[in-house]
């Protein structure tokens, strides 16, 4: 039994019954229904506008971003289609703006914009900057395009609206953010006047493997940040590699800075200030880099 179901072709396969169609479905759009137990996903969404499109639009947006398996996409917001000539329903968002065939992919059976014009698209509707830097960050983190293509495409739509807000989260994206919270991390550092860090910094033993990444630092100073999420402190495991790791990382002299979900959230100039002082303790002098 499919997840997602167009009823009009289910039935008249014989997949599914009308009584099927009442007891273990439920409808999200006009001719389009999910399976009643199904928690709907982004890409889950995505889908069920594709087919409330009869397989006809393009996915942009949030939809492409989720197609092209950018991470940490909430399923409670609309889909996001183009191309299509029908007026939108709940749940679903039609855009009108122009997309070059060049800009168009296909992912499977699905049309969607490629992963710069999606990436364009996000940068000038999401906000505020952080949210918009999040997204562009998830997705090149899933596709590996660099941020300079995303470059390429705004210069085609210099009168584009929302095209300042896009260009300052361009001059913020890293594709080496694993997730929305070291992205959030990240900002605050550059955004208090801190030295943009590197990211995803290998760590290599004696023999010159890689043996551990540091989610951001200052490797010209041997200074790393991290963000531990709730499994650090709740699961044992997680906990004793944790010791492990920051045993290995001291020995090769590296200082790492941690920080919580519950300092990130409630102690921002702390946590600015750790890395601050770790900086100091290094040798960096505020005048390098602003106060």
């Amino acid at each position: 039994m499919e997840d997602l179901i167009r009823a009009s072709e289910a039935i008249a396969a014989g997949t599914v019954t009308r009584n099927d169609l009442r007891r273990r479905y439920v409808k999200l759009h006009r001719n389009v229904y999910a399976r009643r137990e199904l928690e709907l996903t982004a890409l889950d969404r995505a889908k069920a506008a594709w087919l409330w499109s009869d397989r006809e639009a393009v996915l942009v947006g949030n939809s492409a971003a989720a197609l092209l398996g950018a991470k940490w996409l909430s399923p409670d917001v609309p889909a996001e289609v183009g191309r299509v000539r029908y007026p939108s329903p709940p749940g679903i968002v039609v855009r009108s703006g122009a997309i070059a065939d060049d800009e168009i992919c296909v992912v499977g059976e699905m049309r969607c914009t490629t992963p710069d014009r999606t990436a364009y698209d996000l940068g000038r509707r999401l906000v505020p900057l952080e949210r918009a830097v999040v997204g562009i960050d998830a997705l090149l983190n899933a596709t590996r395009v660099p941020a300079s293509a995303v470059g390429a495409i705004t210069s085609r739509y210099p009168g584009a609206r929302g095209i300042r807000h896009l260009r300052q989260a361009l001059d913020l994206v890293d594709a080496g953010a694993e997730s929305p919270q070291e992205t959030r991390l990240r900002l605050l550092y550059v955004l208090s006047g801190l030295p943009r860090p590197a990211t995803q910094i290998p760590v290599r033993d004696d023999r010159g493997r890689v043996m551990r990444r540091i989610d951001m630092g200052w490797p010209q100073w041997m200074v790393g940040a991290e963000y531990d999420g709730e499994q650090h402190f709740t699961d044992p495991e997680a906990y004793a590699a944790d010791i492990e790791r920051l045993e290995f990382l001291a020995e090769r002299g590296w200082t790492i800075v941690r920080v919580s979900s519950r300092q990130l959230r409630w102690q921002r100039p702390e946590v600015v200030a750790r890395v601050r002082r770790a900086l100091a303790a290094a040798g960096i002098s505020t005048r390098d880099y602003g106060s």
